[in-house]
């Protein structure tokens, strides 16, 4: 028995060492395929990862967070994620509905100390759930973009002394209004900004995805919780999942790792921040947001921590059918807009997940339920031609083609 036993001993640590020496095989080649795309040079900086239910399996940064400096893009450097951040809008309700600080069924006028209706369907109720699934018929209007982005104050950030106040892109830090004004003046009848602020649909109805209708939702979870929507998420997200380098503000994250943002390669951007800051704006670094995606796979696996199973069951729900689309994307697996969960997409081929984007952000964070291997891309650089996309989807297909011997 005892040399039975030491022979399987042997087996099993010999098994386990040829298992490691593969991964550690298939790390090397993952980095060295993700170095040879990135020499095509379409974008500055970024990072990627690989997770499971029980963590990260694998990460990596490439390429520069500050071009002119020479500095590193390093799996600790932080960003802006553009809409991956609707994500945790979506965690942040059901939170709240957990603690009976809300339904996802109210009426948003239940929280507001102003009035928000379709003027074309003024007797239908705008709920919670319709900001979640983007059936509000709340749309992005022009101003939007002309009103919502806005110089940070201090754009010494990273000892960078640049300058930016000729830049028309962004509003002058000195003119930031709050989140409420804001709303208020696209939202109500008789707000200034509130040209083209609803489609031509009935409440419930038709998916549209807007930015604005999901700035509302966070802004009445503060409104339910009595708390400031980046205080509430991080007491019941980010310090449960020690992610510990993620804000929401400048002013919560360590600055000296917050990466130049890049409209292409060659051209800087300032630092700016969104007033309707939960739509695009958390600011975090591939390690931190591994450890976030772990946890929704663990969720949508009735594993979850920072949600109940019946929350989670919720969040991961498809909400909408055939008849809630006027068109559906059937053609970019990646694309989260062929359903939606709670603020939570859903590809037409089952991967769920979100895309970003916004002046110099890319990102893409998906995951696949078969497997349960999820992956992450983060970069400090946009694209605007057909190589970049190519290039792009090129660091995403060499993630998928490593992630399963990674998982051994």
């Amino acid at each position: 028995m005892t040399k039975i036993y030491s022979y399987l001993v042997l087996s099993f640590v010999l098994m386990s060492c040829a298992a490691s020496k593969e991964v550690k095989n298939s790390e090397l080649a993952l980095t060295n395929e993700i170095n040879i795309i990135y020499q095509q040079k379409k974008f500055n900086g970024f990072a990627v990862s690989i997770v499971d239910e029980n963590g990260t399996l694998y990460k990596h940064g490439f390429g520069f967070s500050d071009i002119e400096n020479n500095k590193k893009y390093t799996t600790e450097t932080i960003q802006n994620i553009g809409s991956v951040s609707k994500t945790f809008v979506g965690i942040a309700l059901l939170k709240a509905q957990e603690l009976g600080k809300l339904n996802l069924d109210d009426s948003v006028d239940k929280y507001l100390s102003f009035k928000v209706f379709n003027p074309d369907f003024p007797q239908d109720k705008i709920t919670i759930r319709h900001l979640a699934t983007h059936t509000s018929s709340i749309t992005d209007n022009e101003f939007y973009s002309s009103k919502n982005y806005y110089l940070k104050p201090n754009q010494n950030l990273n000892g960078l002394k640049l300058t930016f106040e000729d830049d028309q892109s962004f509003n002058p830090a000195d003119s930031i209004i709050s989140l409420k004004t804001y709303l208020e003046n696209v939202l109500t009848e008789k707000g200034k900004w509130n040209k083209d602020s609803f489609s031509a649909h009935k409440p419930g109805t038709i998916y549209e995805y807007s930015n604005v209708g999901t700035a509302l939702a966070a802004f009445i979870v503060e409104q339910a919780t009595g708390e400031s929507f980046n205080q509430f998420t991080k007491k019941y997200i980010l310090e449960p999942l020690k992610m510990k380098d993620s804000g929401w503000k400048t002013e919560e994250v360590d600055v000296s790792e917050y990466s130049r943002l890049y409209e292409n390669p060659t051209t800087p951007l300032p630092y700016y921040e969104l007033i309707t800051y939960p739509d695009g704006g958390f600011i975090t670094n591939i390690t931190d947001l591994s450890k976030y995606l772990s946890e929704l796979i663990k969720g949508y696996n009735a594993k979850g921590t920072i949600l109940s199973r019946e929350s989670y069951k919720e969040y991961f729900k498809p909400q909408l059918t055939e008849s809630n689309f006027t068109e559906r994307n059937t053609k970019n697996p990646y694309n989260e807009s062929y359903n939606v969960g709670i603020f939570m997409g859903f590809g037409y081929t089952g991967f769920i997940g979100h895309t970003g984007g916004d002046p110099g952000i890319m990102s893409m964070m998906f995951f696949d339920p078969k497997t349960s291997l999820g992956r992450i891309m983060m970069f400090n650089t946009n694209f605007s031609d057909k190589e970049g996309n190519k290039t792009f989807f090129e660091i995403w297909n060499a993630l998928e083609k490593h992630q399963q011997t990674l998982k051994k």
